[in-house]
């Protein structure tokens, strides 16, 4: 029988991999930087047309939930800059097909961990 199941993928921190990581956290806050500067620029071109205060709270909410997301960005920057080298870090989840059979041990079966290392599969545990 074939069962799909759910395997972490762990990333072994090297200089390469951090600096790439901390290069996807500054761009993603650009991102949001722009986001954030672009709302600002439609709520004035809305103000012109109306002056429906609702609009405005709508425009301030997607504004405060980026400003969240760059505040948690910068923590994990932060704290990637404390990490040192061989720390692994839980990087995502993947879905697996898994033969399974009749005598398995399922804590076995259901347990699977890939360990990368600057783009390459080095265990698999």
């Amino acid at each position: 029988m074939k069962i799909i199941k759910k395997v972490t993928v762990k990333q072994i921190l090297t200089p390469s991999s951090k600096q790439k990581l901390l290069n996807q956290y500054q761009n993603h806050i650009l991102t949001l930087q722009k986001e954030i500067e672009q709302l600002r620029f439609e709520i004035k071109k809305v103000e012109r047309k109306t002056s429906t205060g609702r609009v405005r709270e709508g425009f301030d909410r997607e504004i405060h939930s980026r400003r969240e997301k760059i505040n948690v960005i910068e923590f994990q920057l932060e704290q990637l800059e404390i990490l040192p080298i061989g720390t692994e870090l839980t990087e995502r989840e993947v879905d697996s097909i898994q033969e399974v059979s009749v005598g398995d041990i399922l804590e076995d079966v259901t347990n699977t961990t890939i360990v990368v290392k600057d783009g390459m599969i080095t265990e698999i545990r």
